[in-house]
């Protein structure tokens, strides 16, 4: 018979022998099988400990928990942390018990609560769907278990939280399908605003980077008092809670100064062990300090060999979340109703800075976390190429006079394509107008009316790009002659990209007309 129950002291040694036969004997996290610390959490006023006990054989065969202090000013967000069962208990219904015992004991002292499930092994997040749990995005390799692993975010509501909810969140185009997603998961209407016109934060000059001492404290806190009402990110400590405090737990703040005046600070806290770094409060005098700032912790993180950058942004603050997605950051994650402000419940845009390889093998999911694999994770994995697209549309007249943040944002806009050769890119007639810029291999381009190979296209070069523009048929057919990659960017992506950039179309539609001027000129030069 199983009974499950909050845990005791003398269940610690239990505890560790769930955890060493679920995670093994090299398990990164030793907390979980140090005895003193493990007999901590069952004494923590600020987490519930629950164990799953066979009661004929008088051991503990599974244990679960929830932190419940896991954001600033107790906004009543709590973690439902690691639910571990042994493998001999496995398929006997432990995990149901344990999780429905969480709820029963919690769901009267929340408005939100989350669980960050592995992915690896759909243990958890099943019995987390089960039982009212929504994805709501993912946290790509955010966990260091051997390999690094993604894991599933997936949040459910309680209590007045929706209630409470401020409505019409303001976000950049970038974010627009994940937040669909989340608030359909979650049963909300869908009364998100695309903000396509608020402008990433200004460089700052003259700022130089410390780290905060005593002397820095009150001068920033002066600062924090004056920005208060413009909160942009969330996180689970405030400068408030003082020196001491911060510094127990593992929290850091990067100063900007400007000479001896402070201008503003960046706290955040570092996970040695999964090389995690959560940014968790920003405080500044205006926006360039903020980008400063920001700007300054990315390439502390590569220094440091951090893994992944996580930041909590207002899903009313565009113009933070347009300068963290220049900084290189992703949307991951969307929650309604996570953060406490004021007397309403803010949505949070999670962005992530992935300083790792981005990697995904194929997961076992339910149709909700599948289709919201492919929002979050797809631009994950089209960043890291990024770079080499940025390079070949650089190249481009077409796309000549374009501005580094221009290319970055057009190259954003694009999708890797790959052909096997003889496959068709593009076909004389077909109306899909998409442009091919090609990043390694050649296609030969052939014309009906006309014998063999017209031309040949080979890496930094384009192909349908009148089609792009004018949405007109293809006048040709390219095939590859030997695997090709392609940055592709279709009619309907390029449309949307100038309505929210018309700079970038002013500049891109002057170089076609430029072009076809050439061109008009050389064949009147033969004449």
């Amino acid at each position: 018979m199983i009974e499950v129950r909050d845990a005791g002291p003398g269940d610690v040694e239990g505890i560790r022998d769930v955890f060493r036969a679920c995670y093994g004997a090299h398990y990164p996290h030793a907390q979980y099988y140090d005895i003193d610390r493990l007999t901590r959490m069952v004494y923590s006023e600020g987490q519930v400990l629950l164990v799953a006990e066979d009661t004929d054989a008088r051991r503990v065969v599974g244990t679960a928990s929830v932190v419940l202090e896991t954001s600033a000013m107790s906004d009543l967000v709590a973690e439902f942390g690691r639910l571990a069962v042994h493998p001999e208990a496995r398929g006997a219904g432990v995990g149901r018990r344990l999780m429905q015992e969480r709820l029963a004991r919690v769901r009267d002292r929340l408005h939100v609560g989350y669980v960050e499930a592995r992915v690896a092994h759909p243990f958890s997040a099943r019995i987390a769907e089960a039982h009212g749990f929504h994805p709501v995005g993912f946290l790509p390799l955010k966990m260091a278990l051997g390999e690094r692993e993604t894991v599933c975010l997936m949040a459910q509501h309680f209590g007045e939280a929706l209630a409470l909810r401020r409505n019409h969140p303001r976000v950049i185009p970038e974010a627009y399908p994940l937040a669909q997603l989340a608030l359909q998961h979650c049963g909300l209407p869908c009364d998100v605003v695309v903000d396509d016109e608020s402008a990433a934060y200004p460089p700052a000059e003259g700022l130089e980077a410390r780290e905060l001492t005593a002397e820095g404290y009150s001068p920033l806190l002066r600062i924090e008092r004056g920005r208060v009402r413009h909160r942009e990110v969330f996180g689970a400590m405030r400068l408030h809670y003082g020196l001491f405090k911060l510094r127990s737990s593992r929290s850091h703040y990067l100063l900007a100064m400007n000479d001896d005046l402070v201008e503003g600070g960046l706290g955040w806290t570092e996970d040695p062990i999964d090389r995690v770094v959560t940014v968790f409060e920003l405080i500044a005098m205006d926006d360039a300090v903020a980008r400063f700032l920001l700007e300054r912790l990315e390439q502390n993180c590569r220094d440091r060999g951090t893994a992944f950058v996580g930041v909590d942004v207002s899903a009313h603050a565009p113009g933070m979340q347009r300068t963290l997605l220049e900084l290189g950051f992703l949307p991951a994650a969307y929650v309604p109703a996570m953060a406490f402000s004021d007397v309403e419940r803010i949505d949070i845009v999670k962005m992530v800075r992935l300083l790792v390889p981005p990697v995904f093998p194929a997961l076992e999911l339910g149709p909700q976390a599948q289709a919201m694999r492919r929002v979050v994770l797809e631009p994950f994995a089209r960043q890291r190429l990024l770079p080499r697209i940025e390079h070949a549309v650089g190249e481009l007249p077409l796309f000549r006079d374009l501005s580094a943040e221009q290319v970055s944002r057009l190259a954003g806009a694009c999708t890797l394509a790959r052909f096997d050769p003889g496959a068709h890119v593009i076909e004389e007639g077909g109306r899909d107008a998409t442009l091919h810029i090609l990043l390694s291999g050649q296609v030969s381009v052939h014309r009906s009316g006309r014998d063999g190979v017209v031309g040949m296209v080979g890496p930094g070069e384009c192909l349908g790009e009148r089609s792009l523009l004018t949405g007109q048929p293809h006048s040709a057919t390219a095939v590859a002659i030997e695997p090709l990659e392609t940055a592709a960017l279709g009619h309907a992506g390029f449309t949307s990209l100038v309505r929210a950039r018309p700079d970038i179309g002013l500049v891109v539609y002057r170089n076609l007309a430029l072009g076809l001027g050439d061109k008009l000129h050389r064949v009147s030069a033969t004449r």
